[in-house]
């Protein structure tokens, strides 16, 4: 090779193996060279066991695969782009035409707009039930039903299910069920043992796991999981990720795989900050409601303490139900007031964040053991209690009449 350029193409040197550090190398490829012909026919990427496409995987991504597997509890694991687009390729692998899948009506907002959207066209049918009555759920399964998701705790609102229940109807009935997961991150409880000891394990069949959230801890990451423990279902879940061209770049992989040995830690320190806040805006006047699974009057209290009671385990997010005297305008002027809780979606990341909610566009009708008035959802950060607390109080000040 006498030109440079083929040199630095075809460069001969390949640097010595014995290399170890606290974090797992980035490997970033579309192309995987091929020694010959032979493994080019024959290697396989669906076992781990080589690899042939950057999109089916690298050694950064499989790391990470099996890092998420023993986080969850589960065995297979399938990276993907976002949460959302690990709810859809749920959707999208176990649903097709004619069949029917069943949602909680505190489901994750784009999760409901799936179905009505993409899913709705492509002759999917979709159905809400109350997660907080697992007769309601076992009422509305029939033999079209394909899926039933799960969430705890439920979005916005955040109530607890009786979670056992609601996958003892789906086994019963042969359907699949998949966890958002997102809240208990595999720290709060085992999606796939929800009740140590039992045998044979009673736990979900799917997790879907935004690891936007804590697995990332940055607020800089877009990822998503889907785990099993079932080979079969991960076969279908992995085909339709392959049929998609569904793939994560070994850069952000890198960054979730550094920041899940603090994960734990931090996931704490969300918790305890975020029940702190919780108490305190109890004794304001202003909340006719605060909502957090801890609170012995909460919605589903007694299933998370029975879930999630041996880990003591509550994440970061809590809302509040101001009073109806409030108008949207005070509401948001509220919200506008904040300065450290910043206007913004997500959670699980170091800067605290608040957003305003039409619960009545959202639920219909109104839950009933919901206060009435607006709800506000805050997502704790990691910054000092005391300051955040502050925070709340000033901008409160807001809701105090005029003179």
């Amino acid at each position: 090779m006498s030109s440079t350029t083929t040199q630095l193409i075809h460069h001969p040197y390949q640097p010595p193996n014995e290399f170890a550090a606290p974090q797992p190398g980035v490997f970033k490829a579309s192309t995987v060279v091929f020694p010959n012909v032979a493994a080019m026919r024959t290697r396989e990427w669906k076992d781990k066991s080589a690899y042939t496409y950057g999109l089916h995987g690298t050694p950064t991504t499989y790391t990470l695969e099996e890092r998420l597997c023993t986080l969850e509890g589960g065995r297979y694991c399938v990276l993907l782009p976002s949460g959302l687009a690990a709810i859809a390729n749920v959707a999208l692998a176990l649903l097709g035409t004619g069949d029917s899948m069943l949602l909680p009506d505190n489901v994750y907002g784009p999760n409901q707009a799936l179905a009505d959207g993409e899913l709705a066209r492509w002759g999917i049918h979709t159905q809400v039930y109350n997660p907080m009555d697992p007769a309601d759920l076992a009422a509305k399964i029939t033999e079209r039903t394909r899926l039933v998701w799960v969430e705890a705790a439920g979005s916005v609102t955040l109530e607890f299910p009786d979670l056992p229940a609601l996958v003892r109807i789906c086994q019963a009935r042969g359907v699949a069920c998949a966890l958002d997961n997102t809240w208990g991150a595999g720290l709060a409880f085992n999606p796939f043992d929800l009740l140590p000891g039992t045998s044979p394990a009673l736990g979900v069949d799917i997790s879907v796991h935004a690891l936007t959230k804590y697995p990332s801890g940055g607020g800089d990451v877009l990822m998503g999981s889907a785990i099993t423990r079932d080979p079969a279902l991960h076969r279908k879940i992995q085909r339709t990720h392959m049929h998609l061209g569904l793939g994560v770049a070994g850069n952000e992989a890198e960054l979730v795989l550094r920041s899940l040995p603090s994960m734990a830690l931090r996931y704490r320190a969300h918790d305890a900050a975020t029940r702190s806040l919780a108490r305190w805006c109890i004794q304001r006047p202003e909340f006719a409601q605060v909502l957090h699974p801890s609170l012995s009057d909460a919605p589903g209290h007694a299933h998370w303490q029975a879930l999630c009671g041996p880990a003591d385990a509550a994440a970061g997010l809590f809302s509040v139900v101001l009073d109806a005297r409030y108008t949207t305008a005070q509401v948001d002027a509220f919200c506008d007031a904040l300065q450290l809780f910043k206007l913004g979606y997500s959670w699980g990341g170091p800067m605290s964040l608040v957003v305003p909610y039409d619960l009545a566009r959202m639920r219909k009708p109104w839950p009933a053991h919901l206060a009435q008035g607006t709800l506000v959802r805050f997502a704790v950060g990691l910054e000092a209690v005391a300051d955040l607390q502050a925070d709340l109080a000033q901008a409160l000040l807001q809701l105090a009449p005029s003179c």
